[in-house]
């Protein structure tokens, strides 16, 4: 049986300390898959232009793509050449739901953040969307220091 861990990124520096300790569990537990995440905060609820919403999905296809290029794919790789097997995934929403709808839908066994004054995720999640996250979670949350 595989297990699987997810890794929230948040894009800065402060994402390495989650890659590592991921890393490690993978290793110590063996037959891992680790999920690198990175969620573009996004609400419904914001008012749009009828401009805004005519380019929105555009915008939001632009913006996966580009996070997937500057955050999660480089993370992969680097997960992939320790030995590991890995792979990501990038969503618009909100943070803590979001993550833990993807532990669920993945059946991951433990979510893994990071935390960082450096701003991004950890800063988002940290605070009320991460007392969210941490209690709502269906899964063990890991909050690396």
């Amino acid at each position: 049986m595989v297990t699987k861990l997810v890794i929230g990124l948040d894009g800065h520096g402060s994402g390495e300390r989650a890659l590592a300790y991921a890393q490690k569990m993978a290793e110590l537990i063996g037959n891992t898959e680790l999920l690198v995440v990175y969620v573009l905060e996004w609400s419904p609820y914001s008012f749009q232009t009828p401009e805004e919403n005519a380019e929105r999905h555009k915008r939001r296809e632009e913006e996966i793509s580009t996070a997937m290029q500057r955050v999660v794919d480089p993370a992969v790789e680097k997960l992939k050449n320790a030995g590991l097997t890995a792979r990501g995934i990038v969503r618009h929403g909100d943070v803590a739901r979001t993550i833990n709808a993807i532990s669920e839908e993945e059946e991951a066994e433990q979510i893994i953040v990071c935390r960082s004054s450096e701003g991004g995720l950890s800063q988002r999640i940290f605070g009320s969307a991460t007392s969210h996250l941490v209690m709502s979670a269906s899964v063990p949350v890991t909050v690396v220091g």
